[in-house]
């Protein structure tokens, strides 16, 4: 059988905002799916805080390619140009040049480039202390409004960087949420990304992401799902249809 989508008539009414949050967890109580992937995979612990600049450029460099790419790529950038103010003064050609290895080279260079340039004009230096100690949503609109930054990438760099409780979507979470009848198949990834926002329970966006992708790679595969190993089986409208 093909991967039908299916996105429930209340998960509809919610994403359109005619709906609270309260009558969409009675289909599919997300305490109770963080709770079941991690009795699955275990609950995974976030590290100590980080730098969020140094975090957004990492996320930068690390898409379309492997993580040791992705390291050894920053690890570059870092030696050839010791600090932040000094990647600025450099062209963009220069800066291609320091990536190369990790593919995408003049498109995240431009990106680099840039970003560091809208911070530096609307803040005076280079860094995002700043975004520790605003809102949740303020900081994600913050990094949102900068040019070239996706909403998955905003989520990455405030949770990972500053323990933030905005959840990020990548290709496994999309595609694992799409067959539980919660995400719609056509969606906007800002769109989505604030949903789900409103639906990971407090303390657990680190781990749901995490798990979800463990999730979505060794189980609710692209191709050949292994619905009857699946721990949210109960939960997922896809996966009810095959059993």
């Amino acid at each position: 059988m093909s991967a039908q989508i299916f996105f429930g008539s209340k998960f509809q009414k919610f994403a359109a905002g005619e709906l609270p949050i309260e009558n969409v967890e009675e289909d599919k109580p997300f305490k109770y799916i963080a709770q079941n992937l991690e009795q699955t995979f275990g609950e995974p612990k976030l590290g100590a805080k980080s730098d969020a600049l140094t975090m957004l450029v990492k996320i930068i460099l690390s898409q379309a390619t492997s993580d040791a790419n992705s390291r050894r790529t920053f690890q570059n950038l870092k030696k050839q140009f010791a600090s932040w103010e000094k990647v600025l003064a450099k062209q963009t050609s220069e800066i291609a040049d320091a990536i190369r290895l990790g593919g995408l080279a003049n498109q995240k260079a431009r990106v680099i480039k840039e970003l560091l340039v809208q911070i530096k004009e609307q803040h005076g230096t280079l860094n995002l202390k700043f975004l520790d100690k605003m809102p949740d949503e303020a900081a994600r609109d913050y990094l949102s409004n900068l040019r070239g930054i996706g909403p998955k990438t905003v989520a990455c760099t405030l949770l990972f960087a500053l323990h933030k409780e905005v959840f990020p979507l990548d290709t496994h979470i999309f595609r694992v949420f799409r067959r539980m009848g919660i995400l719609p198949e056509r969606i906007t990834d800002t769109k989505a990304h604030r949903l789900l926002d409103q639906l990971v329970p407090h303390g657990k966006f680190y781990s749901l992401h995490v798990n979800t992708i463990r999730l979505g790679r060794q189980i609710c595969r692209p191709r050949e799902p292994l619905c009857e190993q699946c721990p949210l089986i109960e939960y997922c409208d896809y996966g009810l249809t095959r059993m």
